[in-house]
């Protein structure tokens, strides 16, 4: 049995029974031995799988004699496996997807459910549809969630939000692998990765980003060096229009993406990072620690951002928020399996609370940047309206101004920052933009 096959069915198992989170278990310790062919190979199936589930599961369904739910949940991650290298990976041969995947049914000590498996996926072997079907334009919300393999619900309010053509092109890229960005934070990287390497392409986005063209940026000293950091450039644009002040308050900063972008622009600046999670925050400070330079600005604490432990007087604060991340699928495609359409208000709560809290820490005259990567209305635009309608003292900005700025001092390098507002607030939209989906509000304290 291929290491590739074995640790991506382990892997979606988990997915499903512990709500993991594959990109995290795909680069945990667990899997640090696979080799580099089989490390791509395990990352192509799990993430083929999770973004294509439905879809399979449907197509599974209609050559199954008993219905899904009646199956051990290993059987189903064996036929989702095989289905999918049969239906994607065509350069595959079919002999070995099949007897691998009724290899892994009776690794996983499920022997009764070998030969069903066997069967099953002989018969789609012969049935399943050629992947061109699934880029002709979708004419409903229904034929988009189906042939796209998206939560209907959610495709729903895309187009009702958005239009169907938006909703079309959002669910393409949801199912597209998305390009790796970094953020280059010395000019000489740039250079020290090509000797390693590297090829680069600027980003569409920002000066300082680069896309990679070929070569794993990981395994380089600039990156391990933290010359430069994996970060897309949606998430970089946010913290650009973070902007920088001599106090500044990060309220949700694990990983740390955003808290160390804002530091880079303006290194004397007083950084107050907040987690909620101690090994978030653990994780935080072995960032910061092993960064190409001290970092005794930065200061990270474990708090609760709904209560946070300050007395304000911050210039700058902001509050990205823990938000359903729909923003996000094509990196995390197992989310639009989770999220139910209840959660938003949940999720909303919180949110308000937060962006309440981080308002009672902004200076007079000061800055607040609201953020999630997140595409729907409850965690954005309704979150703002009900925290400013609390609290009168402050004032919706222009994204689009400040997107100007950014343009006229050479930071962002897209050419029309008109393209990336809706309304008075930052939205880039996965499919339209070349990147993932974030909101963002800029408030002033008056």
């Amino acid at each position: 049995m291929s290491p590739s096959r074995a640790a991506a069915f382990d892997i979606l198992l988990r997915v499903e029974r512990e709500s993991s989170y594959a990109s995290e278990l795909l680069h945990s310790r667990t899997y640090e031995r696979l080799t580099s062919a089989d490390h791509a190979l395990a990352t192509e199936l799990v993430f083929g799988v999770l973004r294509w589930r439905s879809l399979l599961d449907s197509q599974i369904a209609a050559d199954s004699s008993l219905p899904l739910a009646r199956l051990d949940l290993e059987a189903v991650v064996a036929l989702r496996l095989g289905l999918y290298q049969l239906r994607w990976l065509t350069r595959m041969p079919a002999r070995a997807a099949i007897h691998e995947s009724v290899e892994l049914v009776k690794r996983a000590r499920k022997r009764s459910a070998a030969s069903f498996v066997n069967a099953v996926l002989r018969k789609l072997q012969k049935t399943a549809p050629a992947t061109e079907e699934l880029d002709r334009p979708g004419a409903s919300a229904e034929s988009i969630a189906h042939t796209l393999a998206h939560p209907r619900w959610l495709v729903e309010r895309w187009v009702h939000e958005y239009g169907i053509e938006a909703a079309h092109r959002i669910c393409r890229y949801d199912q597209s692998i998305p390009l790796t960005t970094i953020r280059l934070r010395r000019p000489d990287a740039e250079k020290e990765l090509h000797a390693e390497g590297i090829v680069l392409q600027p980003g569409h986005l920002l000066a300082l980003a680069r896309v990679v063209v070929q070569g794993d940026i990981t395994k380089t000293r600039a990156f391990r060096a933290g010359l430069c950091v994996i970060q897309d450039e949606g998430s970089q644009l946010v913290a650009a229009l973070a902007g920088g002040g001599s106090r500044t308050l990060d309220c949700c900063a694990a990983p740390g993406g955003k808290t160390l972008a804002m530091a880079d622009r303006d290194p004397t600046a007083e950084i107050a990072a907040v987690d909620l999670h101690p090994h978030r925050s653990r994780l935080l400070r072995k960032l910061l620690l092993t960064d190409y330079e001290p970092r005794s600005n930065i200061r990270v604490l474990t708090a609760d951002a709904r209560r946070l432990p300050f007395a304000g007087n911050f210039d700058r604060v902001l509050a990205d928020v823990p938000c359903s991340g729909t923003g996000t699928l094509a990196r995390n495609p197992e989310i639009k399996w989770r999220l139910q359409p209840g959660d938003l208000a949940d999720l909303q709560e919180r949110q308000i609370a937060i962006l309440r809290s981080a308002m009672m820490q902004v200076a007079l005259r000061g800055r607040l940047l609201y953020s999630t990567c997140s595409l729907e209305r409850e965690e954005n635009e309704d979150v703002v309206a009900r925290a400013l309608a609390a609290n009168p003292t402050f004032r919706i900005l222009d994204c689009g101004e400040a997107l100007g700025r950014l343009r006229a001092n050479g930071e962002l390098a897209w050419n029309d920052p008109t393209a990336l507002v809706r309304g008075p607030y930052l939205r880039t939209m996965p499919g339209l933009h070349p990147c993932d989906g974030f909101f963002a509000a800029l408030l002033a304290r008056t």
